[in-house]
């Protein structure tokens, strides 16, 4: 056996222990993280929006203090850590070895799964600073929000950079939005397992919850366009304040509500896409 066919052949090992139990197991691990931490954001708000306990934030760092307070509340952060972990590892998979399905492989999907990867690496350290004690795992989603922002415009051109980003992330939640609107979600499932009735629940939470979702991030992208125009970091939001910003609408605490019931919705989803999603 010459060389080249070695190669090919440690290759081909490693992309079959890429794609086995181990990190099948990660990528239910972490999508079933996700879902926690989505289903408590979803209820804070709803409680905002209610006008109960409007002192809590309603973002990950308000899900974390939620479950420390509860029995067993560090051995759930560990876990919810330690799952998020299995999420970036997976992403990671899909960088180097491709995702699953036909254009798993082209350059865009790998450049997305490495965007992923960065995003639920930096969310695990959070999760697993503030498991640790070590402070409140980077602070509010809004104090990082503004923190970044007035960084960024201290820079050269850095009107340019957060409007862009802004531009970025609204494009990011319209993709989003869309997407679950179109149920293309289904594409990645495994549909043809689950009976009528769970079909009809999966397109529930993944249409209404992917739309809530990619909401909230165009929404948030609008308020740092904003920023840089103004040229002020106390405009940029994060979750907390995007999502408190709809109870300012016309449409007052019940378009909140809708949001927040919408985030709940997507926390199930990912229950579900932790049973059948394919990896």
């Amino acid at each position: 056996m010459n060389a080249s066919a070695m190669a090919r052949g440690g290759r081909t090992q490693a992309e079959r222990a890429a794609r086995g139990s181990v990190t099948k197991g990660a990528a239910r691990a972490g999508l079933t993280a996700r879902g926690v931490i989505y289903l408590l954001v979803g209820l804070l708000a709803l409680q905002i929006a209610f006008g109960e306990n409007k002192s809590q934030e309603a973002d990950r760092q308000g899900a974390l203090a939620e479950i420390s307070q509860r029995p067993f509340g560090s051995v759930l952060l560990w876990a919810l850590g330690i799952g998020l972990v299995g999420m970036a590892l997976w992403r990671l998979s899909e960088v180097v070895f491709g995702s699953v399905g036909p254009e798993g492989r082209k350059p865009k999907k790998r450049l997305l799964a490495l965007a992923r990867c960065a995003f639920y690496s930096f969310v695990a350290y959070s999760v697993l600073a503030f498991a640790a004690g070590s402070g409140s795992g980077g602070g509010s989603s809004d104090e990082q929000s503004r923190d970044v922002t007035a960084r960024v415009l201290e820079l050269p051109g850095g009107q340019w950079i957060v409007g862009a980003g802004g531009i970025g992330v609204v494009v990011a939640g319209l993709w989003i939005g869309g997407r679950a609107v179109l149920r293309k979600y289904r594409d990645k499932m495994r549909m043809e397992q689950m009976s009528r009735a769970v079909r009809r629940a999966v397109d529930v939470t993944g249409v209404g919850g992917g739309a809530a979702r990619g909401l909230v991030f165009a929404a948030a992208g609008v308020f740092a366009v904003r920023a840089a125009v103004d040229y002020r970091a106390d405009q940029a939001k994060g979750l907390d304040d995007t999502l408190r910003s709809f109870a300012d609408t016309p449409a007052g605490p019940w378009l909140l509500a809708c949001v927040a019931a919408g985030l709940v919705l997507f926390g199930l989803f990912s229950f579900a896409m932790a049973r059948w999603r394919k990896v």
